[in-house]
């Protein structure tokens, strides 16, 4: 009977040095993006190129939401005219992006102009976890002013929206190229 328990308790013993199994950390998915290419949107407002890949969901007196639904992104397109208020609408566009500061690890600020087109703005970059990791704003300084902003249906993790963001800005950047003042 001695035997049975010792070899027993060994066996146990033995049996319990195995290395301990741990769960793995919950992993990121790889998003791979098509290039769908673009289209052109026409309001009474403005016109530009869009990505295939995004639908207009809402539009109301210029304003318009760009929905990519793969991404669970947002672009909100915001029209103002300008009447004698362009100090007023380019420290209001300022401000929306420098509100994220807090989050924000860092903001690149990225002039653009396009004399032909009159189309004069800026780009923001803003890395970290802020609400919004892109925006930007355009404007002929007399008529016409427009502001976009990146938003995502989820907490703000930089590292994990990265790719999306990097798909997302290039569409903006295109917005901004392509728009023409109606």
């Amino acid at each position: 009977m001695n035997k049975l328990v010792f070899i027993f308790i060994s066996l146990f013993i033995l049996n319990g040095c195995k290395e301990e199994t741990l769960p793995k950390p919950p992993a990121y998915l790889r998003l791979d993006f098509e290039d769908n290419g673009y289209e052109k949107h026409e309001s009474n407002c403005y016109h530009f190129e869009k990505n295939n890949a995004s639908n207009i969901k809402k539009e109301k007196d210029c304003n318009l939401e760009l929905h990519y639904p793969k991404q669970k992104a947002t672009i909100y397109l915001t029209y103002r005219p300008v009447v004698n208020n362009i100090n007023i609408l380019l420290s209001d566009a300022q401000k929306l992006t420098y509100e994220h500061v807090i989050k924000a690890d860092e903001i690149e600020e990225r002039p653009y102009i396009n004399k032909n087109r009159k189309v004069y703005g800026m780009f923001y970059n803003v890395t970290g976890n802020a609400a919004t990791n892109t925006q930007f704003y355009i404007t002929d300084s007399t008529k016409h002013f427009m502001v976009g902003s990146l938003y995502f249906y989820a907490k703000p993790n930089y590292d994990s929206i990265f790719p999306a963001i990097e798909f997302i800005k290039k569409d903006m950047v295109k917005i901004m190229e392509s728009t023409q003042w109606q």
